[in-house]
């Protein structure tokens, strides 16, 4: 039985009020909504975004900064959940012009994107113990050889609440060894552990919502080698004989931890 669906008989015996269940309903609308991309949706498998908006606690009428949101994948998804349910949706972009993709203009659907600036010189993400969730998702194997991951989390405890919650997820080296500087992108679960226990945060819970046990994690272009990458080639050079791309679209989406810290109230 789904969350959805838990909730949904719990309201129904008076025991959960039913606002509950609709603010749930408002995640699910979300995802499904016309704010999606095609592209965006075709990876819902691998990456489970109502399952991992719920593990990590999102609640209507929260401020939730998303640090490098990229494309957009998840403000697809945050920033029409803010608009209805009256929250408000941050964007951290690494340049003070960096803006999402001019879709998230159309305000009708996406409501107002707001904008703050995150990268290894940046300042405050926003006023002190302002928001209530900051999203993290592969990231951290950019940010330890740019030598900025103790800022980071420096950065994400200072701008939560007290009982904020910073949710993270990354490509996950376990069981083996971290490459030296994370070179293929994966990181292990205690690094990420120490580093946000180090800036004051306590880890709540972790979940396997992302594994992929299929994921070897031996890949000759590291994590990239995968979906949605699909590296082939070092730059300018023939794919390696014998490459298969197959083999590596097969495995799919990486093998990725899925954690919840929380800021001590």
């Amino acid at each position: 039985m789904t969350l959805r669906a838990v909730l949904l008989a719990v309201a129904l015996t008076g025991l959960l009020p039913i606002s509950a269940f609709a603010a749930d309903a408002k995640l699910t609308a979300a995802v499904a909504g016309p704010g999606r991309s095609p592209e965006s949706s075709a990876r819902d498998g691998a990456r489970r975004p109502a399952a991992s908006l719920e593990f990590w606690g999102l609640k209507p009428g929260q401020t939730v900064i998303e640090i490098a949101p990229g494309g957009g994948y998840w403000s697809e998804i945050l920033a029409p959940y803010a608009k209805e349910t009256g929250g408000h949706y941050i964007a951290a972009t690494g340049r003070p012009d960096q803006r999402l993709p001019a879709k998230f203009s159309n305000a009708a659907v996406y409501g107002p994107i707001h904008y703050t600036l995150f990268n290894k010189d940046s300042g405050a993400l926003g006023a002190p113990a302002s928001a209530d969730l900051v999203l993290t998702a592969r990231n951290l194997h950019n940010w330890v050889p740019g030598g900025f991951a103790d800022k980071a989390m420096t950065d994400f405890y200072a701008v939560l609440k007290p009982g904020g919650i910073l949710a993270f997820e990354e490509h996950r080296a376990d069981p083996k060894p971290e490459a030296p500087n994370l070179s293929n992108g994966y990181v292990s679960t205690q690094r990420v552990i120490d580093l946000a226990t180090k800036a004051g945060f306590k880890l709540e819970a972790r979940s396997e919502i992302n594994a992929n046990p299929k994921d070897t994690k031996d890949h000759p272009f590291g994590v990239w080698t995968l979906p949605p990458s699909r590296t082939s080639n070092e730059k300018d050079k023939p794919s390696p004989a014998g490459f298969d791309r197959a083999k590596y679209d097969a495995i799919g989406e990486s093998d990725r931890m899925t954690l919840r810290f929380r800021k001590p109230a």
